[in-house]
């Protein structure tokens, strides 16, 4: 299991979430509107979660079914 960030993140993109991840998986280009965590670098430590200041992140097994677009939105974002 991995975190996903969901649309609370929009529009907000708080870079608390980077600063505290041990291995680097949550990226973002200037034009993105939110943050993604790369589904094959999350080590599922969960140092996110408590820091998101808009409750932005859910492990990807208790993300809220009105979010769970976004857990395959995450993992496209790093398909490319």
């Amino acid at each position: 299991m991995t975190y996903v960030i969901t649309e609370p993140c929009i529009g907000v993109k708080d870079a608390s979430c980077v600063d505290v991840c041990p291995v680097d998986c949550i990226h973002a280009r200037e034009e993105d509107e939110q943050y993604f965590i790369d589904p094959q670098e999350c080590i599922d430590c969960g140092a996110c979660e408590p820091i998101c200041p808009v409750n932005a992140i859910f492990p990807e097994g208790a993300t809220p079914t009105e979010w769970k677009r976004f857990i395959n939105l995450n993992a496209a974002y790093f398909a490319r």
